[in-house]
């Protein structure tokens, strides 16, 4: 039997986003009510322009006073689509307080004071869902918490940004550099006019550190996250990524480590194999790759981004926020007891792509060969080309303590026969 009574959102942020969320929620309130067992009622809507038109959104639901819409006491969700650390953490942690439950999509506040709002959250004895902070419309958050909380997951690595894949793709496909493929990123409105969060992989770190904490059931923050932008890449490195079969994605990449005492989360560009399921991701589409000890290797793909998208996994977080409130239950909170240590990118154990400009004389192959040796690290594959006194060194190492590899390349640089360093990238998923 359904309830009468409604149940009353409040919508924080109207931009692409939020938009869309006004306009499904207005669309399929019969859907939406029949799913939940009441009906769903846009009670608010804060925003920062109220003189903008809003198609569909009635004038008197607009208001400039995001706080006294969380604090009214009637509102059984607080929708947050406004982004940044404030004032979306003051106003989500006042939602709490004021008997509100809360579905955000915010990736930087969530990597940065996740521990906080859970805090908050489970204080007050109400929700906090967040599917829509991590891979779009991508069902990610939930499985990995809910679908997959009996197993032991291992390892995460997924394409989480579709920017710069849309870019790395057009790199590859076409030759275009990097700038230029950026252009075109831009002009398609896949790009900000200010992509620094994109390109220099921040967006995506945020979303390793979320999917990390998740994976592991450990408190990771954004700060713990080694993050590398993919703004070097070249096309150059593409032409030596397709000489092995592989080509080039920015991964975000969480692991646990061998021996299960600590974890690690990562971003940077690396050379995937051509045979992986991540190669074949395209334009600015997401995917994800998740490795359990029970169920194996799993594969989460679909579009990261865009209005829609975002607001089909909020709309599907509204809807189990709903059904918790009539059922007068919390969903799953957080969930961090094995308190595992995060490993320095200096410990990570990787490979590397190495591209060295040499001396084309007898002996330059023997050098180098002999600094890799001192610090310890094995050499998988060699190529050399050389012509008129120059001559290219390209070396692919075996797997190595990536301060073991650095270490390599700094006195590499050193040697008198070593005219420069082309490249450094690092290779994944064998």
């Amino acid at each position: 039997m359904m309830r009468t009574r409604p149940l009353k959102v409040a919508l924080l942020g109207c931009g692409v986003v939020g938009s869309e969320v006004a306009r499904i929620m207005t669309t399929h309130a019969d859907d939406l009510a029949a799913r939940i067992g009441a009906p769903v009622e846009l009670a608010g809507v804060a925003v920062r322009r109220p003189d903008k038109v809003r198609a569909g959104i009635p004038a008197e639901l607009i208001t400039t006073d995001a706080t006294a819409l969380v604090k009214r006491g009637d509102i059984d969700v607080v929708v947050e689509v406004i982004g940044g650390i404030e004032p979306a953490r003051s106003l989500i942690t006042t939602a709490f307080e004021h008997g509100a439950s809360v579905v955000s999509a915010n990736k930087a506040l969530l990597a940065q004071d996740g521990a906080s709002l859970y805090a908050a959250a489970d204080e007050h004895g109400q929700d906090l869902y967040y599917e829509a902070a991590v891979a779009g419309a991508i069902p990610l958050i939930r499985p990995l918490r809910e679908s997959l909380a009996g197993d032991k997951i291992n390892r995460v690595m997924g394409i989480v940004n579709g920017t710069t894949n849309f870019i790395l793709d057009k790199m590859d496909s076409t030759g275009a550099g990097y700038q230029e493929a950026l252009d075109e990123a831009t002009a398609l409105g896949y790009a900000e006019a200010d992509p620094t969060a994109d390109v220099e992989g921040f967006d995506a770190a945020a979303k390793a550190a979320i999917l990390a904490g998740i994976a592991f059931h450990t408190r990771v923050r954004l700060d713990d996250v080694y993050r590398e932008g993919m703004t070097e890449v070249t096309a150059a490195d593409f032409a030596s990524a397709k000489q092995m079969g592989c080509t080039i994605k920015l991964l975000a990449i969480c692991e646990r480590a061998a021996d299960g005492e600590s974890v690690t989360a990562r971003v940077h560009p690396a050379m995937i194999p051509l045979s992986h399921p991540l190669a074949s991701v395209r334009e600015a589409y997401n995917a994800v790759f998740v490795e359990a000890e029970a169920a194996g290797r799993l594969m989460f793909y679909g579009p990261g981004a865009g209005g829609s998208p975002t607001a089909s996994a909020v709309l599907g977080d509204v809807v189990a926020v709903c059904r918790n409130r009539l059922n007068e239950a919390t969903g799953p909170g957080e969930s961090a007891y094995t308190q595992l240590p995060v490993s320095p990118m200096g410990d990570v154990v990787t490979r590397y792509h190495i591209s060295l400009d040499v001396a084309d004389k007898p002996g330059v192959l023997a050098q180098v060969a002999t600094v890799f040796a001192e610090h310890g690290v094995s050499i998988d594959t060699v190529r050399q080309q050389g012509k008129d006194g120059e001559a290219s060194l390209v070396v692919v190492t075996h797997r190595a303590p990536d301060a073991a590899l650095s270490g390599t390349v700094e006195a590499l640089r050193k040697l008198d026969t070593v005219r420069g360093v082309a490249s450094i990238m690092r290779v994944e998923g064998e």
